[in-house]
C-alpha cells in the first residue's frame, strides 16, 4: 500500500482550479482533502469537478482535519501571509509563483519557515516543460556545443486582456517562469537590464530582460500579452548548433482542455511530432523527439518529501534569487540601466 499525505488547496481560481488541482488529484500519494474558500461558486465548482473533496473557510479548519501539506495559488500580494498561517500551523507549504511581490518579502518567508522547521518550496512547474527538458538533454549530449546565447519567449496576442493584480503583472508574472528557466539551465548572473512596458495607470503588459550570466552565456527573455507575431518559445545557440522550439509546453493546452495525468497516464506531456523543434547548422534543421514534460511529477515528490523519502522539487532560495533579479529588471527599466548583481 502507498502511504498518502492528506494535502489541501488554497483558492479556486483559475491558477487552483485548472493548473494545481488537476495534478494534486492525480498524484497517486496524495490524498486530496479540501480547498479554502469562501466564494460560494467556487464551492459550487470544487462540488462539481472534485467529488469527495471538501471546501474550508481557512487554512487552520484544514489543518484541524488533518492536512499535512497545502498548496497557495491566489492572487500574488496575498501569496507571503497565507504561507506564513501555513508555516504557524506547521503544513509543509507550495506556493504559487511569483513566490511574492519583492526580493525581501520572498527573503523574509524563507527565512520564516527555516526558522519554524517547516518545508517550504515554490511552484515552479516550468521546470519540468518538455521542450525546457529537451534543451537540458541536447546541452548535456553536446549536440549544441558550449552555450552563446540563450532566448525565452512567452508572447500572446491579447491586447484586450490587461494583467490583473493577481499576477502582478507580465514581468512578475511570465518573468517568474522565464528566469527560473534561464538560471536552471546557465547559472548564476550578474548584469540585468530590462525594458518595461503598459498602459497609463495599469501593470505592465509587456517586457525585455537580459542577463549576463557568470559562465558567459547571454540570455534574452521576453514576455507579452500585446505581441501580435509572436517569436519561437526558445532558440538556444551554442557553437556547434542552434535548437529552435516554436511553442508553448503542451501541457497548459491539455490542462485547459480537461485533461490530466489520471486520465491520460503515460500519455500525459507527450508532444505532438508536429511540435518537435529542430536543431540547426545551417539553413536546414532536423526535428528532435521532444522528452516528455513532467508536471506530473512536482506533486508526487512534495508528498515524497513530507514522508521524508526525498527532497522538495523546488529549492525556495532559487526562488528569491529570481526576485532579486526581477527586482534589479525593474529598477533598470525604471532608471534606463544596467544594473550589476
Amino acid at each position: 500500500m502507498i502511504e498518502r499525505v492528506k494535502f489541501g488547496l488554497v483558492g479556486f481560481g483559475t491558477g487552483g482550479r485548472v493548473f494545481h488541482a488537476p495534478l494534486i488529484a492525480s498524484a497517486e500519494n496524495i490524498e486530496f482533502v479540501g480547498v479554502v474558500t469562501t466564494s460560494p461558486e467556487r464551492r459550487a465548482q470544487v462540488a462539481e469537478s472534485l467529488p469527495g473533496v471538501g471546501t474550508y473557510d481557512s487554512i487552520a479548519a484544514l489543518a484541524a482535519d488533518g492536512v499535512r501539506a497545502v498548496a497557495i495559488s491566489t492572487p500574488a500580494a496575498t501569496h507571503a501571509a497565507l504561507a506564513v498561517e501555513a508555516i504557524e500551523a506547521g503544513l509543509t507549504v507550495v506556493v504559487d509563483k511569483p513566490f511574492a511581490l519583492d526580493a525581501d518579502t520572498a527573503r523574509k518567508l524563507v527565512t520564516t519557515a527555516e526558522e519554524a522547521g517547516v518545508p517550504l518550496t515554490v511552484y515552479q512547474n516550468r521546470r519540468w516543460d518538455s521542450d525546457l527538458l529537451t534543451i537540458k538533454k541536447l546541452m548535456e549530449n553536446g549536440s549544441l556545443g558550449a552555450i552563446r546565447r540563450f532566448e525565452s519567449r512567452m508572447e500572446r496576442w491579447a491586447p484586450e486582456r490587461l494583467p490583473g493584480a493577481a499576477g502582478g503583472g507580465t514581468l512578475l508574472d511570465f518573468g517568474s517562469h522565464l528566469i527560473d528557466q534561464a538560471l536552471q539551465l546557465h547559472g548564476p548572473a550578474d548584469r540585468v537590464y530590462a525594458e518595461v512596458h503598459g498602459p497609463d495607470g495599469g501593470l505592465d503588459d509587456d517586457f525585455f530582460v537580459a542577463l549576463h550570466h557568470t559562465g558567459g552565456v547571454e540570455s534574452h527573455l521576453w514576455g507579452s500579452w500585446r505581441q501580435a507575431g509572436p517569436g519561437p518559445r526558445f532558440r538556444v545557440t551554442g557553437t556547434a548548433g542552434t535548437y529552435i522550439s516554436p511553442e508553448l509546453d503542451y501541457q497548459e493546452t491539455l490542462l485547459k482542455a480537461g485533461k490530466s495525468p489520471a486520465k491520460l497516464g503515460d500519455r500525459w506531456g507527450v508532444e505532438p511530432e508536429h511540435r518537435w523543434g529542430h536543431l540547426f547548422r545551417g539553413a536546414t534543421g532536423a526535428p528532435v523527439e521532444s522528452c516528455r514534460g513532467r508536471w506530473d511529477s512536482f506533486y508526487p515528490a512534495v508528498a515524497a518529501a513530507v514522508l521524508g523519502e526525498g527532497p522538495l522539487p523546488v529549492d525556495p532560495w532559487d526562488s528569491v534569487r529570481a526576485m532579486e533579479i526581477l527586482d534589479a529588471a525593474r529598477h533598470s527599466a525604471t532608471t534606463g540601466t544596467t544594473v550589476s548583481l
